[in-house]
């Protein structure tokens, strides 16, 4: 009777283990959720997500009075419109099965198949759903950034067709190269942590292509053209510097060692380029702005960017010091060349990412990312001929994509507003509203 019993009780015993098992693999994959990094991971969603209310304030200080809502809503209609895209196509596109090295396949769709289970091949210890809008907001935000090139001249309705189109032709596919598995950039090695190519090479470039096409202000260079709130910029940046630790120690994917080192490597980087950028300028112009110490701490956030995650906080450092002489340098060049990029972001985007992703090449090492590779200091050259070639590739794309649909839709739909508009201001032409009733 006694042997009967504690037979049915180890039966018991191994039912329970069993159904634990199957419950835990069922959650977790082929690993389990970490609540720890789930945590971190929707806070990172969250401070990312600010940045582009962050931006609109950054950019909407920067432009005349006439013309701060209309920046404005470049910035929050790109939130709207690119988490549709996101979640209808766009995270497939991005990060869905791969097709060949180029783009992801569409089964992930609506999100289909995208649930609280994790995805081993991305983010082994958090839900599916929360990688996947963590990558949403970095798809929000990337082509607000080009709208600082076309500020102040730009049909409302017409960046509403090109940013849905940018997305899907150049930002989907080239997150798939350098992100997705199987993409080719990927299977090369590129290093890029957190979005140098991804973001700020697509966008920089791109905006550059717009400052060029669009053509100039009317007035530029011969009219002054301050920024009419330079203390909602200051707001702004502030608000884009909190958010980047979202942006790049969120890239870890995790809440522990790496993402530490990240947020480390991300202000260091920022505080050495504001700090460049002020004594540069200092020495330059004769002396220091707030304009120049808030552009450089956005120069060094945004060269940091790709190589947050794989170097130490002492490189981080030397990055931030070449972040705040190359974008200051850039910015001095348009005045040179002639080309109006309104509010810098080429120069500081195009230039920053740039800078950074090669930068990666020459200081990485595996010390910090084991998953990473050693740069050029670390014995390894082939790494920083890497990050060179994608670099030039991904801005050779970029700029002739968007090439191609300011052409487009030029034809189509017209890109700039008229001139009797661009004197009222776009305010009230494109929104028939004021920022202000003085």
């Amino acid at each position: 009777m006694r042997s009967g019993r504690r037979k049915l009780k180890l039966l018991t015993v191994l039912i329970t283990v069993f159904a634990m098992a199957k419950t835990s693999l069922a959650a977790g994959g082929p690993g389990r959720i970490d609540s720890g990094d789930t945590a971190w991971m929707l806070i990172s969603t969250a401070l990312v997500m600010l940045m582009p209310p962050g931006l609109a304030l950054f950019y909407g200080g920067m432009v005349r009075r006439k013309n701060v809502l209309s920046t404005l809503m470049h910035s929050f209609t790109a939130i709207a419109l690119i988490s549709v895209q996101w979640i209808l196509f766009g995270y497939s596109l991005s990060f869905g099965p791969d097709i060949r090295g180029v783009i992801g396949g569409l089964q992930w769709a609506g999100l289909n198949g995208v649930g609280l289970s994790p995805n081993p091949n991305y983010a082994p210890t958090v839900h599916h759903l929360a990688f996947m809008i963590y990558q949403m907001m970095f798809a929000v935000i990337t082509p607000a950034l080009i709208s600082g090139a076309f500020a102040e001249r730009m049909k409302f309705s017409t960046y509403l067709v090109f940013i849905l189109l940018w997305s899907t032709l150049v930002y989907d596919p080239v997150a798939h190269w350098v992100w997705g598995m199987g993409g080719w950039l990927r299977e090369m090695g590129i290093l890029d942590f957190a979005g140098g190519v991804v973001v700020h090479a697509t966008s920089g470039f791109s905006a550059l292509a717009a400052a060029l096409y669009i053509g100039k202000r009317k007035g530029f260079l011969h009219e002054p053209m301050p920024p009419h709130n330079l203390p909602m910029t200051v707001i702004g940046a502030g608000l884009l510097w909190f958010g980047w630790f979202g942006f790049n120690a969120g890239s870890a994917l995790s809440s522990g060692r790496l993402s530490t080192e990240a947020f480390v490597t991300t202000h260091a980087a920022a505080v050495a380029a504001t700090l460049t950028w002020v004594f540069i300028e200092w020495r330059h112009r004769g002396k220091p702005t707030m304009f120049g110490a808030i552009t450089g701490s956005i120069a060094g956030l945004a060269t940091i960017t790709p190589a947050a995650g794989y170097v130490t906080p002492l490189s981080a450092l030397a990055i931030g010091v070449l972040a705040g002489a190359a974008c200051y340098t850039a910015l001095n060049m348009k005045a040179i060349f002639g080309y109006d990029d309104a509010l810098d972001a080429f120069g500081v985007h195009g230039v920053g990412g740039s800078v950074g992703t090669i930068c990666a090449g020459i200081f990485a090492t595996v010390a910090v990312n084991s998953a990473g590779a050693n740069g050029l200091l670390n014995g390894n050259p082939r790494q920083l001929l890497l990050q060179g070639a994608a670099v030039l590739f991904v801005a050779a794309y970029s700029f002739i994509a968007s090439m191609v649909l300011f052409k487009f839709l030029d034809k189509l739909l017209g890109l700039r507003v008229g001139d009797k508009h661009e004197d009222s201001g776009l305010d009230l032409s494109e929104h028939g509203e004021q920022g202000y009733y003085l």
